[in-house]
């Protein structure tokens, strides 16, 4: 499975209803999400490590196939250097190893206060990491990552190390007239879409705006480059949000079907056969 599309999170009360099935628990949201799309953006692990109990009962509820990427905790990424935070990063991973064949990538989302002034900081702690054990992929936000010389000079080391680099696309919550739904994901960075590639895949984080038809401007790029990729072989995670979560599912399925219909190549969407009646929604 070369592609995989789903949302940043899978328990969210009010997808019951649209997503869940009426009356669902939210003991049982993962497990449901699971069986609708193929991965998750594990934002979870961003705020708060699960023990190996947990962390066994995700991969017993989720089915084959099925890929958490996960999130390095804030505590490592966000608190100045990286390299002291060497320990606590393996012993994180070591605690996410019994998601076994259900663990995609980890990334590592850096503050915008991390500038290509830790450069040297940065490689040793990527270096370091396991990657013939484990996938990485690394998103930044400082500006000045996407200027030279700093955006070649970071190219190269990811692409040296074989770690991805996460495209954030926040342009629809931006890029449109002032709309007080969209506000909330404006504490997302506005900085540059370089579709840049470091590693045999690619974590995509689309910020979509609550109306579909708004996003089809934007998405006309992706829909190109997807198929572009997807075509040499690349594996990629694509991960949809909106300020209104409520409809990050929807938006989700959305794009599945704008790729289907131009006659992309990807996995049918689980959600789809569960609910074979959806109606086929139509290119903008």
């Amino acid at each position: 499975m070369d592609f995989r599309i789903g949302c940043a999170l899978w328990a969210y009360k009010a997808w019951v209803g649209e997503l869940f099935p009426p009356g669902s628990q939210a003991t049982d949201f993962l497990s449901l999400y699971s069986h609708r799309f193929t991965t998750v953006e594990g934002n979870t692990t961003f705020y708060s490590v699960p023990d190996r109990k947990t962390v066994q009962r995700w991969a017993s509820v989720t089915p084959a196939g099925f890929e958490f990427c996960l999130k390095l905790p804030k505590a490592i990424t966000h608190d100045h250097l990286l390299q002291p935070k060497l320990a606590a990063t393996m012993q994180f991973l070591e605690q996410m190893q019994d998601l076994g064949d259900r663990r995609g990538p980890f990334f590592a989302q850096l503050p915008p206060s991390y500038s290509p002034a830790y450069f040297d900081d940065l490689a040793a702690f990527l270096t370091a990491l396991p990657r013939q054990e484990s996938e990485f992929a690394l998103e930044v936000r400082h500006p000045e990552w996407f200027q030279l010389p700093h955006c070649d000079r970071l190219t190269d080391l990811l692409t040296e190390l074989g770690i991805g680099r996460v495209l954030l696309d926040s342009r629809p919550v931006y890029e449109v007239s002032d709309d007080p739904q969209v506000h909330s994901e404006r504490r997302k960075p506005k900085l540059p879409l370089q579709m840049s590639l470091t590693a045999p895949f690619s974590l995509i984080r689309f910020i979509s705006h609550p109306e579909q038809q708004t996003n089809w401007t934007f998405l006309q790029d992706w829909l190109t480059q997807v198929e572009h990729w997807l075509q040499q072989g690349i594996r990629l995670y694509f991960f949809v949000h909106c300020p209104v979560e409520e409809r990050s599912p929807s938006n989700a399925r959305y794009i599945q079907h704008c790729l289907e219909q131009q006659g992309t190549a990807i996995p049918q969407l689980p959600w789809d056969a569960i609910s074979p009646e959806a109606t086929q929604l139509q290119l903008f």
